[in-house]
């Protein structure tokens, strides 16, 4: 790795939250976010993220040729841009060699477009927080579902058009998901088996307060499009329904009356 840099200060009285994002350092969501952690004082922010836009490339990792750091001025935090992927950025800055300690949480985000269902397979923002998850530190994707009039045309119900200011309201509507969850760290309660996915909806600042609500699988979508925040614990791994369980094990056993030519 190619390094260009050093941190110039560190508060370890606050705790430690590291940006990451797939739409790359310059991207509104990502300034936004890292502004508005900042200008709350609470934070000691540390911003790891592509040097460039790095969508849909889900997790892979770049493989044999180096990866470039490079220090990036943003006001009140230490940030690199990097020549790698989401999850190169995340392992890159949780590893020791860019600053001075590991984060409490890394956030990956804010992305543009929301993150539901399959698309989390695609995703380099949930990529971001599931590689910190994969090193045991707590996590959380967060996207906003950004609109404009070519979505409005089709076949989303939307209320106008998204804005960038936009991108700061909903890095506002992260901070109490934010302070919940280092609270939860601090106190040794928040479960390690998971990371959360969050989706933010277009008009965010009329979001519905309703205390939380605990809904069925594969929703989130809905909620979302209804004018809710949506928080989904992920995984790692996405094991397979019951039914398919059933199956399998009924099939593995017929296995072997095809291990002939004969058999097909």
């Amino acid at each position: 790795m190619e390094n260009s840099g050093a941190v110039s200060s560190f508060d370890h009285n606050l705790p430690t939250v590291m940006v990451t994002n797939d739409d790359g350092i310059d991207a509104p969501g990502l300034r936004s976010l890292v502004r508005v952690l900042v200008s709350t004082r609470r934070f000691q922010v540390l911003v790891c993220a592509p040097d460039s836009e790095k969508s849909a490339v889900s997790h892979s990792i770049t493989w044999r040729h180096p990866i470039s750091a490079r220090r990036v001025e943003i006001d009140g935090a230490t940030a690199y841009g990097v020549s790698g992927t989401p999850a190169d950025c995340t392992s890159l800055g949780v590893s020791g060699a860019l600053f001075p300690s590991v984060p409490n949480l890394v956030v990956s985000g804010i992305n543009f477009g929301s993150n539901c269902g399959y698309h989390i397979v695609y995703s380099g923002t949930v990529a971001g927080a599931r590689e910190a998850f994969l090193k045991d530190i707590p996590s959380v994707s967060v996207s906003y579902d950004w609109q404009d009039t070519l979505f409005s045309t089709l076949s989303f119900p939307v209320g106008g058009k998204s804005s960038v200011d936009d991108f700061t309201l909903a890095a506002e509507a992260c901070i109490p998901i934010i302070s919940s969850i280092l609270a939860e760290v601090k106190n040794k309660k928040y479960p390690s088996g998971c990371f959360l996915n969050v989706d933010l909806p277009t008009n965010v600042t009329q979001h519905k307060v309703e205390g939380a609500q605990i809904v069925e699988d594969d929703t989130d979508h809905k909620y979302l499009k209804d004018g809710y925040i949506t928080v989904t614990p992920l995984a790692a791994l996405s094991p397979a329904d019951v039914g398919c369980h059933t199956y399998f094990k009924d099939w593995l056993p017929s296995v072997v009356d095809h291990t002939s030519p004969s058999a097909l």
